[in-house]
């Protein structure tokens, strides 16, 4: 399984507009993605309730996950985008 731990880059966390932004991403990464905070359950990183449901704050450590072949390219974009609080996902890493 392919894992990546970043601390959410956006002020104000994985809320409203950042989690749009990031459920996007998320779908089109073409794997299924997971995301949890650290420590906790996993849910769908393509699901804007599970995503807000999370109640991520900025700063705050969460784990992104796929078991899928070749998503390492997947998550290492939306571990950028996360970490770094993008308004997009990044074409390259």
């Amino acid at each position: 399984m392919a894992e990546r731990r970043v601390n959410v880059g956006w002020a104000e966390g994985l809320h409203a507009r950042p989690a749009s932004i990031f459920v996007r991403a998320a779908t089109a990464a073409g794997v299924p993605v997971t995301i949890a905070k650290a420590g906790g359950p996993p849910v769908n990183a393509a699901s804007m309730l599970a995503v807000l449901g999370l109640g991520a704050q900025g700063g705050e450590e969460i784990v992104l996950a796929s078991e899928a072949e070749g998503a390492d390219a997947a998550l290492d974009r939306l571990a950028k985008l996360v970490s770094e609080g993008l308004e997009e996902l990044p074409e390259t890493v």
